[in-house]
């Protein structure tokens, strides 16, 4: 697959190999491509503000992760436009406490964060993410785990796991 591709005259990046050249880079705006979970940025030590709106990225942990790695100055991120970023104008799945929780899990995974999808980041939400963050991972159920709730009589069901709890809880 080429690194770019164009679509309707516009020119859509699915990969950043070529970034390693600019360890220097302190500003990354790579809003409307078709970068996805499979996106891997070189070390990028001055890199400030990384905006990635409507992309296709959906693994929010695993991008979390690679960002703590290769860009530790960041302060400025926004993902909207994203499954990884839950947004009720978006999806109607999606509500304000989702978002919430996205902020929060976003915050304990990158603290230095001083703003977020266009929003401060305050006080409280950083001390939030710090008692709560890990907690606030949000994770689809798994169809064989809604039926084992709906199987005990549960009638509603949180969508925040704890790290490292991908399966379902109950069973049938």
């Amino acid at each position: 697959m080429p690194a770019v591709q164009a679509i309707n005259g516009q020119v859509s990046f699915r990969s950043l190999e070529g970034l390693s050249a600019f360890r220097s880079l302190e500003e990354l705006i790579l809003d409307n491509n078709q970068l996805g979970d499979d996106l891997v940025l070189p070390g990028l030590p001055r890199l400030h503000t990384l905006t990635l709106n409507k992309n296709r990225i959906t693994d929010l942990e695993y991008l979390l992760d690679h960002l703590a790695e290769v860009t530790p100055a960041l302060e400025y991120l926004s993902l909207l436009g994203n499954v990884a970023c839950p947004n009720e104008l978006v999806s109607l799945e999606k509500d304000e406490e989702d978002y919430k929780r996205y902020r929060c899990f976003v915050l304990y995974k990158l603290p230095n964060l001083k703003f977020l999808d266009a929003q401060k980041v305050t006080r409280q939400e950083r001390e939030e993410a710090l008692v709560r963050g890990a907690f606030m991972k949000v994770v689809k159920p798994k169809v064989s785990c809604l039926l084992a709730i709906l199987h005990k009589g549960f009638t509603s069901y949180g969508s925040a796991y704890t790290p490292g709890h991908a399966e379902c809880p109950l069973s049938v």
